[in-house]
């Protein structure tokens, strides 16, 4: 266990070393939660005026939906340096050294749980200064902020697991496009379910995604519901462990191909 775990923290590393090489990606990767914030809240202020709304205004409302989006979008593509590796020979060489053969998957979603976080944050701060308020409480945001890597960490796994089976880029790319828009507008994320049709709200209870905005939710009432983010965390724990067990399976039939 300590040999995977180090090696974890070894490829984890290797992968920041990569990003800091190359910072602009968070700031690209930012642009567009900004515009979603900046400008959907400010297009669909006014909803907030219907009935069934929350007591809260749309920037509020809208910041922890775009929390979540961002880390799907972000995790989505980790098929594609898993499809580099490939490509450039790096996990043909990784196969032939002493690493732990789990730590090449776990590594790679430490990362990105690191990454999340870091998205999380300066996301929340954007909120923040375009006019949300958190009354739930740092704890409520901690809490956002463990949904979001537990739903990262399955998005990631899940985008690996393709590319390890696939192995093409334009795969990993529809797939995660395929993924992501449906599963966000099945949610939660931009409109209370009271005010989307019948059968969006029969979906968006078993949609992973509306179970990390829901949690995110809880951050901007007074009075969190912690049992209700206990039972979604446990949710997101589940998906993000099914996940990376298919993961590594694609992984080991990936290591029997070659």
């Amino acid at each position: 266990m300590t040999a995977v775990l180090t090696n974890s923290g070894q490829l984890a590393t290797r992968r920041v070393r990569a990003f800091l090489r190359q910072p602009w990606f968070i700031a690209v990767t930012l642009v567009q939660p900004m515009i979603w914030l900046l400008l959907f809240g400010q297009l669909f202020k006014g909803i907030t005026t219907m009935p069934g709304f929350p007591d809260v205004t749309y920037i509020a409302f809208l910041t922890p939906g775009v929390v979540v989006m961002t880390a799907m979008f972000s995790n989505g593509w980790s098929g594609m340096s898993v499809i580099t590796d490939l490509d450039r020979g790096v996990m043909d060489r990784f196969l032939v050294t002493p690493v732990r053969r789990g730590s090449l998957i776990a590594g790679d979603l430490a990362y990105q749980g690191l990454t999340t976080v870091l998205q999380t944050i300066i996301v929340l701060a954007i909120g923040w200064i375009a006019g949300a308020r958190f009354p739930g409480g740092p704890a409520s945001l901690l809490a956002l902020t463990v949904a979001v890597v537990l739903l990262g960490t399955a998005f990631a796994a899940l985008s690996n697991a393709i590319a390890l089976t696939v192995r093409q880029e334009e795969s990993v790319i529809g797939v995660n496009q395929f993924m992501v828009l449906p599963l966000a507008f099945l949610s939660s994320t931009l409109l209370p379910l009271s005010l989307a049709p019948t059968w969006i709200q029969h979906i968006a209870r078993w949609n992973p995604v509306n179970w990390a905005v829901e949690v995110g939710r809880q951050s901007i009432v007074a009075s969190p519901d912690w049992s209700g983010i206990g039972l979604r965390l446990l949710g997101l724990a589940a998906v993000a462990l099914l996940t990376a067990w298919w993961s590594t399976r694609a992984f080991r039939s990936y290591q029997r191909s070659v």
